[in-house]
This record gives C-alpha cells, sequence and structure tokens, in this order.
C-alpha cells in the first residue's frame, strides 16, 4: 500500500493563502506604496502613480456603465500615448479583453479584427481616424467608438458620439474592481502578421502577462523607478508586456507619437531616460545620427529584437553609452521569451567580439520553463554544435492559450507538450540559441513581421506577372527587406517602379516590395519555386 502524503493533508488552497497572479496587482501596489511618484509622461502632461491609477479605474467603471463585460473585446488603435497605457489597466479591470491594434495595417485586415475579435468598443487615435473610418464600413457589427482627442497632434476626423475624456467624466475614481475570477482568464488578443492568409487572435492571459513582465525587470536588471521611453510600439504583444512591468517597477513610462532621432535624444537629455526597446532599424537611425544630437550624459540600455542587429550597429551603440541586450519570442511567447544574458567574463573580450555575441538569441526567460532546438518530426534535440538546424520550440507559463476561433491552428501549434516557433536555429555548446531561418518564410522588417505569401498574393495580381516569389533581402537599416523575384508573361512588360506602385496599392505600404528583379524563377520538377536559391540570389545583391 502507497504511503500517504502528509502534505496533502488540511493544507488545501484557500482565500488566506492563494490569488490569482494578475499584473493589475502591480499598478494598485504602485499608487499605494508611492502615489506621488511620476507614473506617465507625455509632454506636457504628467501624471503621479495615483493619479493614473485613478484614471484606470475611471476607465474600467465607465465601460462597465456602458455595457462593457466580462470576456468582451475591447479593441484601441493608437500611438504610443497615455491612453493606450491606462487601457491596459482599465480593460482588464472588469474582465473585458485588449485587442491593441497595428497602427501600420490597412482597412480590410482592420475590419477583419474588429470582426473576428467581436470587438464590443473601438478607441481611435485621430491619427489614423483615416483607415479606420474605411475599416468601419466594412464591420459587420455595432461598435461603441470612442474619439481620443490629442491636442498635440493636428487633423484626424471624429467618428465616435463621445471622446476618451468624456468616457472618463463619467467614471469613478474609487472603481471597485476585482481580481479575475482565474489568472487563466485572458487579458489581451494580440494579432500576428497574417502569415498564411489572414492574422491570427493570439490570446494572454493573466499568469502570463504577470510572469512576463516580472521577467523584462529581472532579466534586463531594470532598478525600480527606472525611467522607460516608448519607441516600441505598445500595439506589438503589448509592448513586450513593458506596461505592466513599468507599474511593477514604480518607473516613469515616456510616451512618444513619433519615432525620430530628434525627440529620442531629447528624451534622453531632458527627461533621463534609462530604457528603451526597439528593433535594430531604431538602433540603427541613432547610431547614425548626427553627432550634436547625441549630448546625453548617462547611460542608457536597449532591448532589441526582431532580425539580428548588425555587429557594427551594436559597436556603435556601445560606443556611445548605450548597452544593447537582444532578445527574442513571438506574438505567441508574449513578445520576448528569450534573452542573450550577458556574463562578466565577456567584458574583457574585444568590441568586436562582444557584438557577435550579442547577436545571438540567448537562453531562456525566467519565466519561461522550457527552450530547445529540435528536429521537429522526432522532437529530438539537435547536436549543441552551433551548425545543426532545428526548429525552436519553448514550453511554459508565457506561451499563448491559443489562437482566438481557431482550434486547428492552435492545435498545429502545441506539438509534444512543446509550442513550435516555426522558426529554424542553432543551439551553441554554451546553451546559448541562435536563429537561423524562418520556415514560414517571414520577413521582419524594421520589427514588423511581413508575409511573403500575402506580397505574392497581391503580385499575382498584376496583370504582367506570370510567377512571383518573395524572400528578404538583408538590409542595414530596416534588418530585412522584401525582394521579389518576378517572371512575367510571355510579351508582357513592367517597370520595379510600376510593380512596388501596384503594391503599395493594394497592401499596407511597408509590406510592399522594396526590390524587384525580373527573370525566370529557379523550380523543381514539379513546379515549385526553389525559395533557397533566391534567397542566396538577394544575399548577393548586398
Amino acid at each position: 500500500m502507497a504511503a500517504s502524503n502528509i502534505y496533502e493533508r488540511h493544507l488545501d488552497k484557500c482565500a488566506a493563502n492563494y490569488t490569482p497572479l494578475t499584473p493589475l496587482s502591480f499598478i494598485q501596489r504602485s499608487a499605494h506604496v508611492y502615489p506621488d511618484y511620476p507614473s506617465v509622461v507625455y509632454g506636457a502632461r504628467r501624471y503621479t502613480w495615483a493619479e493614473t491609477y485613478a484614471r484606470c479605474r475611471r476607465l474600467a467603471s465607465a465601460l462597465s456603465a456602458n455595457g462593457v463585460q466580462s470576456g468582451e473585446t475591447v479593441s484601441i488603435i493608437a500611438a504610443n500615448i497615455p491612453e493606450l497605457y491606462e487601457a491596459h489597466f482599465g480593460v482588464p479591470m472588469i474582465g473585458a479583453v485588449l485587442n491593441a491594434i497595428n497602427t501600420r495595417l490597412d482597412a480590410p485586415i482592420i475590419a477583419f479584427i474588429l470582426n473576428h475579435a467581436e470587438s464590443k468598443v473601438l478607441f481611435v487615435d485621430p491619427e489614423f481616424s483615416g483607415v479606420v473610418k474605411e475599416a468601419l464600413k466594412q464591420v459587420e457589427r455595432d461598435l461603441l467608438v470612442i474619439d481620443i482627442e490629442d491636442a498635440s497632434f493636428k487633423g484626424g476626423e471624429k467618428l465616435g458620439t463621445l471622446s476618451y475624456d468624456a468616457l472618463l467624466a463619467e467614471g469613478n475614481p474609487e472603481f471597485a474592481w476585482s481580481l479575475p475570477a482565474d489568472e487563466w482568464d485572458a487579458i489581451t488578443l494580440n494579432y500576428t502578421s497574417g502569415t498564411t492568409g489572414n492574422p491570427k487572435g493570439v490570446v494572454y492571459h493573466h499568469r502570463g502577462a504577470a510572469l512576463n513582465a516580472q521577467s523584462d525587470l529581472l532579466d534586463w536588471n531594470m532598478p525600480k523607478h527606472s525611467v522607460y521611453l516608448w519607441t516600441l510600439p505598445m500595439f506589438h504583444c503589448n509592448g513586450w508586456c513593458f506596461p505592466w512591468a513599468m507599474a511593477a517597477n514604480a518607473g516613469v513610462s515616456i510616451c512618444l507619437r513619433a519615432v525620430r532621432a530628434e525627440p529620442i535624444y531629447a528624451a534622453f537629455r531632458d527627461e533621463k531616460v534609462s530604457h528603451f526597446c526597439g528593433a535594430p532599424i531604431v538602433l540603427n537611425m541613432l547610431a547614425n545620427a548626427p553627432d550634436e544630437l547625441k549630448d546625453f550624459d548617462h547611460e542608457i540600455k536597449v532591448m532589441t529584437a526582431g532580425a539580428p542587429p548588425p555587429a557594427a550597429v551594436i559597436e556603435k551603440m556601445e560606443g556611445m553609452g548605450i548597452e544593447v541586450t537582444h532578445v527574442y519570442g513571438l506574438t505567441e511567447t508574449y513578445g520576448p521569451s528569450v534573452v542573450c544574458a550577458w556574463k562578466d567574463e565577456w567584458n574583457d573580450r574585444t568590441a568586436e567580439d562582444r557584438a557577435a555575441l550579442k547577436v545571438r538569441q540567448g537562453v531562456r526567460y525566467t519565466a519561461l520553463s522550457g527552450l530547445m532546438v529540435a528536429d521537429p518530426e522526432t522532437m529530438e534535440p539537435v547536436p549543441a554544435d552551433g551548425e545543426t538546424m532545428g526548429e525552436i520550440f519553448m514550453q511554459g507559463n508565457v506561451v499563448m492559450k491559443g489562437y482566438l476561433k481557431n482550434a486547428d491552428a492552435t492545435d498545429k501549434a502545441f506539438k509534444g507538450g512543446w509550442f513550435a516557433s516555426g522558426d529554424l536555429g542553432v543551439m551553441h555548446p554554451d546553451g546559448y540559441i541562435a536563429l537561423k531561418d524562418r520556415s514560414k518564410d517571414i520577413i521582419i522588417s524594421g520589427g514588423e513581421n511581413i508575409s511573403s505569401v500575402e506580397v505574392e498574393d497581391v503580385l499575382y495580381k498584376h496583370s504582367a506577372v506570370m510567377d512571383a516569389a518573395v524572400v528578404a533581402r538583408p538590409d542595414d537599416k530596416w534588418g530585412e527587406t522584401p525582394c521579389a523575384f518576378i517572371e512575367l508573361k510571355p510579351g508582357s512588360d513592367a517597370t520595379e517602379a510600376e510593380i512596388i506602385s501596384f503594391c503599395r496599392e493594394n497592401m499596407a505600404h511597408f509590406k510592399a516590395p522594396k526590390t524587384v528583379v525580373f527573370g525566370s524563377l529557379p523550380k523543381t520538377s514539379t513546379g515549385k519555386i526553389q525559395k533557397f536559391k533566391l534567397r542566396d540570389q538577394a544575399r548577393a545583391l548586398g
């Protein structure tokens, strides 16, 4: 007879020893402990933690009074402004699910998202009112549209009957919000870039959001009351969970509408920014900015992800006092879940060697339980030799709940108890992984994912195009850009400028090819285009 476990006797979970994990508790604590400390800065607008907490509670209260219920979707399309930051708390305070929409999307995809998410409310930044107006014509449900008014932005059109400030005025700053009934409850909904057809809705839960936010602080060694500059879009994986991380940190979020060198360097100097995140393109822009802008005199840290930043850019950044940390993750893993954890023994290496080490993606985040590079068929880990490629797999609390209303895609993503990233990489002898290729043919340009299939679909609509294939071309500024290889129909003619213009007319501009190469496409005996040969050609273009 098996011995009984003495630790199972009368030691049950109860209200005294358990509450659901949620990042909402972070803002509650900071408002209580540091009520007068600065929280959010946007130009002349400056809030304390007590004020931000009250505004979030007003938002929650007003949404509830307007009929928004637990489990319903509240969408927002906005730049990095205080209203988007507040939505990360106010919306889930009533059990609703926040859907922050990519501001670079075109009207049909925005409409798809609003329909698929069954959005109840839509907040609109005036900068994006034009594309949203077109999207709303294609939405199949009634929405409460709320206009965000921003005195610093000139232009835009009012689409709703209520403004954000008017909505907040209806709310109660002492609103008694509740913890989620279950930490597994959905907190946000983020859409992928649609690598095969329409984008997929990735669902995050309270537990994962809380844990990844804490890992952001721990794995980046962020000290209390850090000053964080919002160069990374808050719509992108919920800003890599940094809205919640900064609440736990009781730090300062410096909001920024436009990502340009001048305002970034001004914020460095005037606000004493200590941390910021951004794609390699942002690093490249800052590294190559005029020297007269670079007048800050304190250490700054940057976290970057996407296509690996060129080693030369890392060297330039660190040469002017900005320490670079490279991370890797996906929408499905709450943003960064792998970090190039730095070791003190590497400090004595040359700048070139240090940059080469930092280009690697690294090891698992504290909140990630498992990370491996394995054969996708056998699920056996590949040799840790830095050369043998396999698929990258993750496992743990910071893997998504699944894809909204897409059980087949969820089942395909969860393989043998692991999340299959679809990305190919190698495992180095020291246990650090490095990304090598993307099995889904995703192009990462300026930190944004671009589907080659989506671009090809548009190219095939051109009357002169017979065959088309799109691959990534390395680019010093953007990391990668779409390069289209086109075989024209007999007797047809087209120019590079014409093809690029056609694509820009039929999809979001950032997805359009930057390079077009005409000629016969390499194919297998069965007619399949050999993309690996085209990648070699694209790399040879420089």
